[in-house]
């Protein structure tokens, strides 16, 4: 009985790659409890950069340019990301909470752009006297607030969770709520497809005012008794430093600037592509509503592959950079099969290299956030993390807003001739797009590559050379 309970103790850490993140003084039980506000997350992200945009260019009509431009309204948040950290970091309160107000506030935002979003897609669909314009300004609010809300939510609680965490095991805690993050959207993802298996506006409104309710009870519960009252952190020392110092004091530690870069440009080219996925799969290869939803279950099921092979990997030593480097070959790889999909006329193919971009998204996530989180030792969590989430969904936000007018530019003229009759039709433009990350891929392992050098595990490139493909270590 002894041996076999050792075993089943055993077959924890080894089978479930971030089960070794809990400790005596962070349960599992109530690490698991946060990570719901990343459920919560997950499932706003599927519902705005799949199901909505799907269905407002190809049900509603709406162009894809517009639809690309509401999506990345976020964006006009995320660069406060790093604020966000900091004033929770510095937060004055005399019931001595840094990190819950922040994510009760971000919770209240995004219920109330949920709220605000049925009624801005009534009027979009026509079916009412009121002029257009409101429906797309009601829109644009509703995805405004909703991204504002997941932006302050998830920075105030990775960064109390990397105040929970004790610090031999803080990689792993946050590794372990981006793959909550991916179970969300794929679970999210899976059910959103099956109730729209027939379409109808009244079940998305349904769906939509059930996300609404189910973020605000999943962000409750998540923060409940999580955060100790600590008055004597948030008296507001007037010695603190000044944001603009902190941020600068995080940019002269170790290669942070160049990690940001290549964490940029590869969060970009995987990006590119979230808002086409769909519409791609239901003009060029006919699916229906409820088979292109599930593609990013499909993609979501990849990424968390993904970040089992790279835990793993980083387990047994490996160095981080060079776990991203190998998600960006392989997305090299993943994207150039969804362009050449079209040719071959295979929706197989195309499901199952969508499949693999989300486990290439997977390597590349996790290796930059390790890397971030230990070139970034030292500094204040929130601003750390802050900093990170910063650059990751602005990049993010910019690659969706250019896809949708670079697809409807390349389109337009592709459509009338002007690149030959080969490719008249509508996936030139989506091809594109594809072909582009696959350039930027390229251009992110050329970022990436002195920082492999520097971490010490390859010896192939001399300190004082230039860092070229042709060097990039195997």
């Amino acid at each position: 009985m002894i041996r076999m309970n050792t075993m089943w103790q055993a077959l924890g850490p080894r089978f479930l790659p971030f089960a070794d993140a809990a400790t005596v003084e962070f349960p599992l039980s109530r690490l698991l409890r946060l990570s719901l506000f990343q459920v919560a997350v997950g499932m706003s992200m599927v519902l705005l950069t799949g199901t909505l945009n799907r269905v407002m260019i190809v049900e509603l009509g709406v162009p894809a340019w517009l639809v690309g431009l509401m999506v990345s309204l976020p964006l006009l948040f995320a660069p406060f990301r790093a604020l966000i950290g900091y004033k929770s970091d510095n937060h004055k309160s005399v019931l001595g909470w840094r990190r819950v107000p922040y994510m009760w506030f971000g919770t209240m935002m995004q219920f109330g752009g949920f709220a605000i979003m049925p009624f801005a897609l009534i009027l979009l669909s026509g079916d009412t006297q009121g002029p257009m314009w409101i429906g797309q300004a009601g829109a644009a609010l509703a995805f405004i607030l909703v991204g504002a809300g997941i932006h302050t939510t998830q920075t105030a609680g990775l960064a109390l969770a990397n105040d929970l965490a004790p610090e031999h095991v803080r990689p792993r805690v946050v590794a372990l709520l981006y793959v909550t993050l991916l179970f969300g959207m794929a679970v999210s993802a899976l059910v959103f497809g099956s109730l729209l298996q027939r379409f109808s506006q009244v079940h998305l409104i349904q769906i939509i005012q059930g996300v609404a309710v189910t973020s605000v009870v999943l962000n409750c519960v998540a923060m409940w008794k999580q955060e100790v009252r600590n008055p004597q952190l948030t008296t507001g020392d007037d010695d603190a430093m000044s944001f603009t110092e902190a941020f600068s004091a995080l940019l002269k530690t170790g290669r942070v600037l160049r990690l940001l870069v290549a964490l940029g440009l590869g969060t970009a080219a995987f990006a590119m592509q979230d808002i086409l996925l769909e519409p791609f799969g239901g003009q060029i290869f006919a699916m229906t509503v409820g088979q292109t939803t599930l593609l990013n279950s499909f993609m979501a099921i990849g990424t968390l592959c993904g970040f089992a092979l790279s835990a793993h990997l980083l387990s047994s030593g490996s160095d981080p950079c060079r776990v991203a480097s190998i998600g960006a070959l392989l997305g090299i790889v993943a994207f150039s099969a969804v362009a050449f999909a079209p040719a071959v006329g295979s929706t197989q193919m195309f499901a199952i290299s969508a499949t693999f971009i989300g486990f290439s998204n997977g390597l590349f996530a996790v290796g930059m956030l390790t890397a971030a989180m230990e070139i970034g030792a030292g500094t204040a969590s929130g601003l750390a993390l802050g900093a990170w989430g910063a650059v990751q969904a602005t990049s993010g936000g910019i690659a969706v807003a250019f896809s949708g007018f670079v697809r409807d530019f390349i389109s337009t003229f592709a459509m009338k001739g002007t690149f030959g009759t080969t490719l008249q039709t509508n996936a030139t433009g989506y091809c594109f797009v594809y072909s582009f990350e696959v350039f930027l891929l390229f251009v992110t392992l050329i970022a990436l590559g002195p920082l492999v050098r520097v971490a010490g595990r390859s010896t192939l490139t001399p300190p004082n050379t230039k860092f070229g493909l042709v060097q990039y270590p195997g």
